[in-house]
């Protein structure tokens, strides 16, 4: 395999690549990055047995092959040279190694052979639709910060994409509960996705995702098995397998009753929040909330530390209300406001709490309060 590559495409290749590579690995060549030259296109492909990325680049081929190689490692050689080389990579099957020449820089790599390489098994899928990259970006982006790190849990460690029946019809959603707290994102259906498996997107997945998301004018096509996810643009497609669990029923702890409502700037609430859980203990992280006609005062009482409180005008008409929360879980729910306001509704101390971007139904969080 003989190619050349222009330095800013093959780094770009192989930055989505070796990200999905684990770097504590028992076998040898999952540390490893396929490279298969063949025509005018080069492929780059990394597994860590339950994600799979293919990334293609345009590339000037002049002998072709496939061999594996260090991904993290040729990935810091092309991080590391000057802007604008011209990259060629050169196989010698006979010893084995991948030599990488650019300007007056030589570095030789030891391969391993391509036969050993995982490749994750085709699987048939039942749904297949496209959506616009910004779709799936928020989607994802506003349920993400939900998802449970529990282990023990394991069918809450990811999102759970499926098809739901929203306030206008049918739509496309995405769920993340970790307990504490919940996301519920809704877009509109996607032609197609009508009958798509409802699937748990693992969280290494939708991090990994976020990089095909980043072009706003990206058409991305989605594909949905009962085991398998897959999403791919012209040039990079990520398969994953699902998290194989029942999400549990999230409806039934969305509250419907909760009346009373305030209306807050998300901005200010957020900074408020912040200023003064800084005196709060690192455990508990408890920030009250007591609402009067128009008015909000956040304050912290940590005994061993200190105390604060800031007073916040707000939209509120309703009887008074003493309420506690983590900061930590107030703080991940106002920054997912792109509106100016929040509203925040409530029942009483003990209830959840529900928020939203104004009167838009399509994002809607849950928040379980905490005594303080």
């Amino acid at each position: 395999m003989k190619i050349s590559i222009e330095r800013a495409t093959l780094l770009k290749a192989l930055a989505q690549a070796q990200s999905v590579v684990e770097r504590r690995n028992t076998i040898p060549i999952l540390a490893n990055v396929l490279i298969e030259a063949e025509g005018n296109t080069v492929s780059f492909r990394a597994t860590d047995l339950d994600i799979e990325v293919v990334d293609r680049a345009p590339a000037m081929v002049e002998r072709a092959g496939a061999t594996t190689v260090s991904a993290v490692m040729l990935h810091e050689i092309i991080r590391k040279l000057p802007d604008g080389a011209l990259v060629a990579l050169t196989e010698d099957a006979a010893t084995g190694r991948l030599t990488i020449a650019a300007g007056k820089s030589t570095f030789s790599l030891a391969t391993l052979p391509r036969e050993d390489f995982p490749v994750m098994a085709t699987s048939e899928y039942s749904s297949n639709f496209a959506a616009p990259a910004p779709v799936l970006r928020r989607l994802f982006d506003k349920a993400k910060f939900a998802i449970s790190t529990e282990e023990t849990r394991y069918y809450l460690n990811g999102v759970y994409m499926h098809v739901s029946t929203g306030d206008v019809g049918a739509v496309l959603r995405c769920v993340a509960t970790d307990g504490h707290r919940l996301a519920r994102i809704d877009a509109p259906l996607p032609e197609g996705a009508q009958g798509m498996p409802g699937v748990i997107v693992p969280r290494k997945t939708v991090n990994e995702l976020k990089k095909l998301l980043d072009d706003d004018s990206a058409e991305i096509a989605v594909s949905v098995s009962e085991t398998k996810v897959r999403f791919a643009t012209p040039l990079i497609t990520l398969t994953s397998k699902v998290i194989d669990g029942t999400f549990p029923d999230y409806t039934r702890v969305i509250p419907t009753g909760n009346t009373r409502r305030l209306e807050v700037d998300a901005t200010e609430f957020a900074k408020a929040v912040d200023r003064v859980a800084t005196v709060s203990s690192e455990r508990s992280r408890a920030v009250k909330l007591s609402l009067d006609e128009d008015r909000l005062i956040l304050s912290v009482n940590a005994p061993d530390s200190g105390a604060a409180e800031e007073e916040l005008a707000v939209a509120y008409g309703d009887e008074r209300l003493e309420i506690g929360f983590n900061a930590k879980y107030l703080l991940e729910i106002a920054s997912q406001v792109d509106r100016e306001n929040a509203v925040f509704l409530f029942n009483s101390s003990g209830d959840p709490t529900l928020m939203r971007e104004g009167n838009d139904m399509s994002a809607v969080y849950v928040v379980m309060p905490m005594r303080v």
